[in-house]
């Protein structure tokens, strides 16, 4: 098979790229809460040797948690710290801190989320970001994958991570999103992600090639779907008043590469803009030219609030 081509929106330049600190674990059900709360306590607690006896895990996982923590931001480092302090960000308390909207994951929109994140953090997940706003084709291998990251890395003057160090990443990363196999040689690699819930990637058994499932995403809310819109736009053009549909769609770290929305769905959702907003942005077609406007600022995290206090449900992602 063909490496996919590679699409790339001018992306913003990092100061460096992560191929580690999983430790080839995937992130599991109560560890970012168990993050969170233990930060909260100890921001210092992920260098403390009493980390062990507090997560109640072994060293190799206890770095996991760290790393898994950094990477969907529910928690920063302190600046001028090198790393040793740890906070829980804005959106960490949000979802796991006192009073958190949803701290064991029970609603299919807190996964979204924290997938949100993972794909465009470029510095702590890179697999995860160039995997989903990097790859064109619907259709990967490892193979491919790899190859489209070692282009990248070329391509930005970075440094080539080790054939085993990139493979046992890509390896995490197809983990984070496929269902384990019924029968794992390693007893720990038959516990699931919960990003296996969002049904984002599917395999084909014994062909060693995976597809990214495009859709209409029904368990995505419009309050999710707005705040990782509102992210990009802060992200990529802050200043701007309109923001083209080509961007949205194609463009590095947008939703719709992010969340895989087709084309069609993607319109629907912008549509409704202006009800979800209450005016604030909206969606127009005009003369050929198909913008999102901004007429004043968005509340991001009041419209997760809103719907958290409202809608919250927990059904299961595929129903």
């Amino acid at each position: 098979m063909t490496s996919p081509e590679v699409k790339i929106a001018n992306p913003k330049p990092q100061a460096g790229f992560s191929f580690s600190g999983h430790e080839t674990f995937v992130f599991r059900y109560g560890w970012l809460k168990k993050a969170v709360d233990e930060v909260r306590q100890d921001p210092c607690i992920f260098s403390s040797a009493e980390a062990m006896v507090k997560l109640g895990v072994g060293k190799n996982m206890v770095r996991s948690i760290r790393h898994w923590a950094l990477a969907t931001r529910v928690l920063a480092e302190e600046p001028h710290t090198r790393g040793l302090e740890l906070k829980p960000t804005p959106l960490g308390d949000f979802i796991f801190g006192p009073g958190g909207v949803d701290p064991y994951l029970e609603d299919a929109n807190s996964l979204w989320l924290l997938h949100w994140n993972l794909v465009t953090n470029e510095q702590r997940s890179t697999t995860w970001s160039w995997a989903f706003n990097l790859l064109l084709a619907n259709e990967f291998s490892r193979d491919s994958l790899t190859a489209v990251i070692r282009s990248e890395l070329q391509k930005r003057g970075a440094k080539l991570p080790s054939e085993n160090s990139l493979r046992r990443d890509i390896d995490c990363f197809v983990r984070s999103y496929v269902k384990a196999r019924a029968k794992a040689l390693v007893p720990e690699d038959s516990l699931d992600c919960p990003l296996v819930e969002l049904e984002l990637i599917e395999d084909d058994d014994g062909a060693n090639l995976f597809h990214f499932k495009r859709g209409i995403r029904p368990s995505l809310s419009d309050a999710v779907f707005v705040f990782a819109l509102l992210d990009f736009w802060d992200k990529t053009a802050p200043n701007r008043e309109a923001l083209p549909f080509s961007e949205i769609a194609y463009g590095f770290g947008s939703p719709s590469c992010g969340f895989k929305l087709d084309e069609s769905s993607l319109v629907e959702r912008l549509d409704r803009l202006e009800s979800v907003t209450k005016g604030v942005l909206a969606y127009t077609e005009t003369a050929g030219l198909k913008q999102v406007y901004r007429r004043g600022p968005v509340p991001g995290f009041q419209l997760l609030e809103r719907y958290y206090r409202t809608s919250f449900v927990t059904v299961p992602v595929g129903a």
